[in-house]
């Protein structure tokens, strides 16, 4: 069997909000799905790994800050217990584009030697440079899974209630969704991320960046953009409370 090849995905991302503005809006993006411990030990000669390039992708943008994130990763499984994610480590994630890159999530999809999904981390960054990881245990391609919200990351959304993730990869496809429901229970934000995936190539590269150049300086300002929206609609502001002490939450 040939080892997985590291993969680019286009698709949509898509938010809306329900309260206490009606809230929608979506915008194309790109994404690369790498297959971390593949790369380890044969890299691929198409992606830039810590080092500058058009586009790239950096270690030290994941987890502790280091120069090995699977290695990170690794010890992250260990410490919560899980010994058998002994297959491939696939991690869904926005690169650096012209040295720049702000990540609000990327999924970690932990796998055991047989292919069978054994763990997922959602990673999770917000605007003022912190990053929590929910980790989702035991999943499967499409059930639902839940975590308690427990990490800033909008100042329009309280701390408090939990998401709702649902997850489908085909070898063509994927697909991730997002749901925040309220300390009520109901359902406050729906956000989904999917694409068509195809083998990270120079030409799907160049495709991908050549759609959207400014890809990962577009999500900071559509952030922004957004934010300003809700502002203006006079949505109500929640100042950023102090992270959680531990980086990892179930």
């Amino acid at each position: 069997m040939n080892p997985p090849r590291a993969l680019i995905g286009r698709g949509p991302v898509r938010h809306a909000r329900r309260r206490p503005v009606a809230r929608a809006f979506r915008y194309d993006t790109w994404f690369l799905l790498l297959p971390m411990r593949t790369l380890r030990q044969q890299p691929d000669p198409v992606l830039a790994r810590n080092r500058a390039a058009r586009v790239s992708f950096h270690d030290r943008d994941h987890g502790d800050g280091g120069d090995d994130a699977l290695a990170w990763f690794e010890r992250l499984l260990a410490a919560e217990g899980i010994a058998d994610a002994d297959g491939e480590i696939w991690l869904h994630t926005y690169p650096r584009v012209l040295g720049y890159t702000f990540k609000p999530v990327s999924f970690w999809y932990a796998h055991r030697a047989d292919g069978s999904l054994r763990a997922i981390v959602a990673e999770v960054n917000n605007t003022f440079g912190e990053r929590h990881c929910y980790l989702l245990d035991r999943p499967a391609w499409g059930r639902e899974l839940r975590a308690d919200k427990v990490f800033h990351v909008s100042p329009f959304c309280r701390v408090e209630g939990a998401y709702r993730f649902r997850f489908l990869r085909t070898p063509e496809r994927t697909v991730v969704r997002i749901d925040h429901d309220d300390a009520d229970g109901r359902e406050l934000i729906s956000t989904s991320v999917s694409g068509h995936l195809e083998p990270l190539t120079p030409e799907a590269l160049h495709r991908a960046w050549t759609a959207h150049p400014l890809l990962t300086l577009g999500v900071m300002a559509r952030i922004h953009w957004q934010a300003l929206q809700l502002w203006w609609r006079r949505v109500p502001f929640f100042h950023k409370p102090v992270p959680p002490a531990a980086l990892v939450s179930r």
